[in-house]
């Protein structure tokens, strides 16, 4: 993919086609049959006419996405909803508009664009091909791209636009998604992902920039021949290096470890760079399990390129590890900005919360080593997502730093890093559940590389404590995370209506599994019933779903909606008091979640709907 095979099309084609017998529709396929040059993509559209399929055509040409919690992202093939050459033209030409009128010096600046390994051979969607016509848009705009020549991390583009002063950067990727996915991320010049007001402002200006400017805009090859287009693999990749190096502590320890590692790459980008951090570490380099080292946009070996989905998709890691007598596996996602971490005690896959428990603490404790003066300490912040665990918020009780929690998304972590940067704070550890950590704040996004080499290091120095990582894992919170697929918006809806109004109008359930709710915060409508004003601190989101109850016995439960994909995700935490052992924590924690996820507020709902 990414050559002339089928993807370039006649740039004055516009084919005969059936009139599909609605002229708002017909307007649509026109208005796609008219401006798409890719032919592959073209075909698609003119099969679903042919075959009177219009509630397929509805869906993809009679919608556009919007930026989530991680850009865009959709499937890729052809429609204005959908990842294909049209609409990230469409998507780059607006974002160069918003960008020209919001930076004056935006044509010195340029922008950085990067892209994993993906890709779709029946719409010729490769994340490469993307990326390219992206550049190939602000090119033909005279202004300057840093496209890397080769896939990359996610998280080196936020990374190459702080270290470049680039006005923004754009990463082609999907992450974790189905094979089927692709996105469009977009990062700011302070390095994290874009937030209100600038999402908005984009898409207001693709909306006006949809029509393709030039023939340019469909040239692949320009990057190869235009001097303003330069690739910052090598610098960004060796400065990213040596900066991670301030990440380690015990590097004499690292040369004489024992131990065995094993890394997953999950067919994406991550091996060579975690076999470079590691190496940077002083580590040997992790065994990489050989059928996943390669990329393959196919994702052959697995069900899904998830890691977060734990022992059912590390089966291949697992079994390597025993082979080899290896005691912990990193896995890395597709485009390597989360990391899952398995130890061998009966093989235990730690949760996301449980390894920011152990990543909190150990940043923690070679931050307090390096600065005795508990003055110190007032400057020092760690920062996770509202529907993450509180483990870190007890831990700065006891330690004295600042703990924040943000909205879920990484974007609003790397928007609070940067904010608290500005006033002289430093933000040593934040992290999401769904195993994305950033260990210090080289760059404001989550980075499963770095974190692959944090991880490595603490394990040793454990180790050479006679414990494992499981064993130094010990605390009073226990939290359990799940979802259930939902492709249909308006059931969605109607769940969450239902629970707003379980009482009548506006009024939320007052008991779960039998105890008694005390506090109920709803950012989709700003309503926070544990404050005088009733309004929640953290922002209004109405594009999304996501409510929080706080139970009488220490139970905190979040029902969402993804950002990412058609999931209902709830997540829930036992907070026990002190003096509880974990036995009794455990067996507490379970009879209480199970009432809550057989009660009213998850599984009578979502029974009622999915029966």
């Amino acid at each position: 993919m990414g050559d002339d095979n089928g993807v370039n099309g006649d740039l004055n084609a516009n084919l005969r086609y059936q009139s599909t017998g609605d002229p708002q529709l017909d307007k649509a396929v026109d208005q796609w049959l008219t401006w798409d040059k890719n032919r592959r993509t073209r075909a698609q559209v003119e099969a679903l006419v042919a075959a009177g399929r219009r509630e397929d055509l509805r869906t993809r040409l009679c919608s556009r996405m919007s930026f989530g919690t991680a850009g865009l992202r959709a499937p890729m093939g052809a429609g204005f909803n959908r990842i294909n050459d049209l609409t990230v033209i469409q998507s780059t030409q607006g974002l160069y508009s918003y960008l020209s009128r919001y930076f004056p010096e935006f044509s010195s600046r340029g922008v950085v664009v990067g892209f994993d390994t993906r890709g779709q051979e029946e719409s010729g969607c490769s994340s490469q091909r993307l990326a390219k016509l992206a550049a190939a848009v602000m090119l033909s705009r005279d202004v300057p791209v840093h496209l890397f020549s080769t896939f990359v991390p996610t998280p080196y583009v936020p990374y190459a636009v702080k270290k470049l002063g680039a006005a923004a950067g754009v990463m082609i990727t999907a992450s974790h998604n189905p094979k089927e996915d692709n996105g469009y991320k977009v990062y700011w010049c302070n390095g994290a992902q874009i937030s209100s007001p600038h999402d908005k402002g984009i898409l207001q200006s693709i909306e006006e920039q949809l029509e393709p400017w030039s023939a340019s805009c469909w040239e692949e090859d320009l990057v190869e021949r235009c001097s303003l287009r330069t690739d910052p693999l090598t610098q960004i990749n060796s400065c990213y290096m040596d900066e991670l190096t301030s990440l380690c502590f015990h590097r004499d320890l690292n040369r004489s470890c024992p131990l065995k590692f094993v890394h997953s790459s999950f067919h994406g980008v991550g091996h060579a760079f975690v076999q470079q951090a590691f190496h940077a570490f002083g580590f040997a380099p992790p065994i990489p399990v050989p059928e996943q080292k390669d990329p393959d946009p196919n994702f052959s070996s697995v069900r899904c390129p998830n890691p977060e989905e734990g022992e059912s998709v590390l089966e291949l890691s697992l079994l390597l590890a025993e082979r080899e007598n290896a005691c912990i596996v990193l896995a890395t996602d597709p485009d390597a900005d989360r990391l899952a971490v398995a130890e061998k005690c009966g093989w235990k896959v730690f949760t996301g919360n449980e390894l920011a428990a152990l990543l909190g603490w150990w940043m923690f404790f070679n931050w307090k080593e390096a600065h005795p003066d508990p003055a110190d300490t007032q400057k020092v912040y760690m920062l996770a997502t509202t529907v993450s665990s509180k483990i870190l918020q007890a831990f700065a009780r006891i330690e004295g730093f600042h703990y924040e929690e943000t909205l879920p998304g990484f974007k609003w972590i790397g928007n609070r890093i940067h904010e608290l940067s500005k006033t002289g704070n430093s933000v040593i550890f934040a992290f999401e559940e769904s195993i994305g950590f950033l260990c210090g704040s080289m760059v404001p996004e989550k980075d499963g590389v770095s974190s692959a080499a944090v991880v490595a290091e603490m394990a040793a120095y454990l180790h050479n404590k006679q414990l494992s990582l499981n064993q130094q894992l010990y605390g009073h919170h226990v939290s359990k995370t799940s979802y259930v697929i939902c492709n249909d918006p308006p059931t969605i809806q109607k769940i969450f209506s239902r629970i707003r109004n379980f009482d009548g109008d506006a009024s939320y359930p007052k008991t779960c599994g039998g105890v008694r709710i005390v506090h109920i915060r709803d950012v989709t409508t700003g309503y926070d019933s544990s404050r005088p004003d009733r309004r929640s601190v953290l922002p209004v989101t109405r594009s999304s779903q996501m409510i929080t109850f706080t139970l009488q016995n220490g139970v905190v439960a979040t029902l969402r909606t993804s950002g990412t994909e058609p999931k209902i995700k709830y997540y829930t935490e036992y907070c026990a008091a002190p003096g509880n052992r974990s036995a009794e924590v455990h067996c507490t924690f379970v009879k209480e979640f199970s009432a809550l996820v057989r009660d009213t507020i998850i599984v009578h709902y979502l029974s009622l709907f999915f029966s």
